[in-house]
């Protein structure tokens, strides 16, 4: 014969595995619907924690963000600390080579001042000439500082170059001028005037150091003086027109 469906099982639920007032609990409904609403208020508590301390997934999204660009920032900042050191060894290097040159210079400057000195002030009475010297206001660091250049004339004492006479300040700067002049040549050298301030005996002094070291260049000598200018290999003279205004050479 035909079967009929089977009839459903009953689900029985065992209690005894509860503590006796959780059992007597579950026999009195208002206890139970009481215990089961606190129960209801503490799952609530305890999923609201949870959302709480629930991570933020977009917090990962932002992390990334910031460390990508840490970063590129870190390599923006390697390549101008390396920008900053090349730059830095460039200006190195530079005041290496300016402070070599110079010092070339004026070592050799300092060494020769006063034998140029000497040559314009010696005579027959006094042959060993006066003295003169340049100094560094700041030798280790010579372009934060100037120099000090002193001269001291024949039977003269020691004073500051502000406090000597315009022919002892002419010869003191010829000096200097001509001093530099053997440290860098030129083709020529042009003089105008410097004899305004001098004494005869001091223009032939002059003279003599000029005729002496003719060969070292072409020297245009402007001068009113016949004690200088006669001494020539060529000369040009100016003046001026009587009638009407104007050079005549």
């Amino acid at each position: 014969g035909s079967q009929g469906s089977a009839a459903p099982a009953d689900h029985v639920i065992d209690f005894t595995g509860l503590a006796a007032h959780l059992r007597r609990a579950a026999k009195n409904t208002k206890d139970f619907q009481a215990r089961s609403s606190e129960y209801d208020k503490q799952l609530q508590q305890l999923e609201a924690e949870l959302e709480k301390i629930a991570p933020n997934m977009k917090a990962m999204e932002r992390f990334a963000h910031v460390e990508e660009k840490y970063e590129d920032s870190t390599r923006e900042f390697e390549q101008c600390r390396e920008q900053q050191k090349a730059a830095a060894d460039a200006f190195n290097a530079v005041a290496e080579k300016r402070m070599a040159r110079f010092m070339e210079t004026f070592d050799v400057l300092a060494e020769e001042i006063d034998r140029t000195y000497k040559a314009l002030t010696r005579d027959e009475m006094f042959p060993a000439g006066g003295t003169a010297c340049i100094t560094l206001d700041n030798p280790e660091e010579p372009f934060n500082g100037g120099t000090k250049y002193n001269a001291m004339p024949l039977t003269k004492r020691f004073r500051e170059l502000e406090q000597l006479s315009g022919g002892e300040k002419t010869i003191a700067a010829l000096a200097l001028l001509f001093t530099l002049h053997r440290v860098h040549p030129s083709p020529f050298f042009i003089l105008d005037e410097i004899d305004a301030a001098l004494d005869a005996a001091n223009v032939q002094k002059v003279l003599h150091y000029v005729l002496e070291h003719a060969g070292m260049c072409q020297w245009i000598v402007i001068s009113l003086k016949p004690e200088f200018f006669q001494h020539a290999d060529g000369l040009v003279g100016i003046m001026q027109k009587r009638r009407r205004r104007g050079l005549r050479c």
